[in-house]
C-alpha cells in the first residue's frame, strides 16, 4: 500500500510518501518539505501567533493535496514539540483539523522517543545489542535506551536546537558567555536524566537520529549524502570538542558554508552542537553512528505492525 506521513515538527512540515507492507522495507516514493520553524514562532506567552497558523494550515493543506495526488490510501498526520509545548495547541490543531481535515495526533516526548527507538532498532537489527538512541529535534532531545524494540528507558527533555537557538543564544556570533551559559543549562537538564539509563549497564551500540546529528557528522568528515544511504557516517565526541568553539565563533553565514549544512538549519547548528556534545559526554559516549531511519518511519512501521495478516 502507499502510505503518506505527514510530521509536523518544530523546524519543518514533511510529507514521506512510501510503497510499504508488512515484513517488508518501506521504500520512499515521494518527499515533500516546507520549512516552518513553530519552535521559533513562540510569543512570549508560549502561544503560535497567528501568522504561523496561517502559514500551518495553508502548509498542511498543500501537502494533503500532494498526497492525494501521489496516490496514498491513507495519510498518518502527526504533531511533535513545537505544537505539543504551544500555549494555545488545542486551538492551532482544532483549526487545522476545521480548515483541512487533517486531525494531527500529538505525539507525547516519550511516544516520540520510543518511535525513533524502533525506527532505529528496525534499521540495525537484532545484532546492534543494548542500543541507545539520540534525537535532536528543533524543539526538544529525546534519549532512549532498550535491547527490545520497545525501549527500556525514554526521555523528552526541552532541549531542541530551534527552541535553544532562539532562547538562548540571539547573537551572530553569539555572545561567548550566552554560549557557556547554555552549555551549563543543556548539561544540567541531561544529568537530571543520566540514572535512568546508567542503571542498564554500557550500550553495545550508539546512534543518533535527525539533522542536526547528520550535518555535525557531515562537517566532521562523514562522506556526503551522494554517497547513498547505506554508508557507514560516524560523529566522535573529541571531533565535536573540536568543532563547538569553531561553530561558536562563526557567523550564520559561515555556517551556510560548511559541508551537509542548510541554509535553513545553520543558526541552529551551535545549540545543536552543544546538545549532542554534552549528551555523550555525560553518558558516557565515544563514537555514535548515524540512522538514516528515524520518527517518520517509526511511525509507518507501527501502522504496518498493526495491519491485519
Amino acid at each position: 500500500m502507499r502510505l503518506g506521513v505527514l510530521d509536523v515538527g518544530s523546524n519543518t512540515v514533511h510529507l514521506l510518501v512510501v510503497d510499504a507492507h508488512p515484513g517488508a522495507r518501506p521504500l520512499p516514493a515521494h518527499s515533500h518539505k516546507a520549512e516552518l520553524r513553530l519552535a521559533e514562532l513562540l510569543d512570549a506567552d508560549g502561544a503560535i501567533g497567528a501568522p504561523g497558523v496561517d502559514r500551518l494550515v495553508t502548509i498542511v493543506g498543500d501537502a494533503l493535496h500532494t498526497a492525494e495526488e501521489k496516490g496514498c490510501e491513507a495519510v498518518l498526520p502527526f504533531a511533535t514539540s513545537a505544537v505539543r509545548d504551544a500555549a494555545n495547541a488545542e486551538a492551532v490543531l482544532a483549526r487545522v483539523k476545521a480548515e483541512t481535515g487533517v486531525d494531527l495526533q500529538v505525539l507525547t516526548g516519550a511516544e516520540e522517543a520510543r518511535l525513533t527507538f524502533l525506527a532505529a532498532r528496525r534499521w540495525f537489527g537484532w545484532s546492534a545489542g543494548k542500543l541507545l538512541l539520540l534525537d535532536i529535534g528543533g524543539g526538544s532531545l529525546e534519549i532512549a535506551y532498550g535491547i527490545d524494540e520497545e525501549p527500556d528507558a525514554a526521555v523528552s527533555l526541552p532541549l531542541g536546537a530551534g527552541r535553544l537557538t532562539a532562547g538562548w543564544l540571539p547573537g551572530d556570533p553569539p555572545d561567548p558567555a550566552d554560549v557557556r551559559a547554555l552549555r551549563r543549562h543543556v548539561r544540567a537538564e541531561i544529568a537530571r536524566t543520566v540514572g535512568e539509563f546508567a542503571r542498564f549497564g554500557r550500550p553495545d551500540h550508539v546512534v543518533a537520529t535527525s539533522k542536526t546529528f547528520k550535518q555535525l557528522a557531515r562537517i566532521a568528515g562523514a562522506p556526503g549524502s551522494g554517497d547513498g544511504l547505506y554508508v557507514q557516517r560516524v560523529l566522535s565526541r573529541s571531533s565535536l570538542e573540536t568543532w563547538v568553539p569553531k561553530l561558536a565563533a562563526m557567523t550564520v553565514e559561515q555556517r551556510r558554508g560548511l559541508p551537509g549544512v542548510s541554509e535553513g538549519r545553520a543558526a541552529q547548528l551551535l545549540a545543536g552542537a552543544l546538545v549532542a556534545e554534552g549528551a555523550m559526554d555525560l553518558l558516557g559516549v565515544d563514537v555514535l553512528e548515524i540512522c538514516p531511519w528515524a520518527l517518520r518511519e517509526g511511525v509507518i512501521l507501527r501502522r504496518l505492525d498493526h495491519l491485519p495478516g
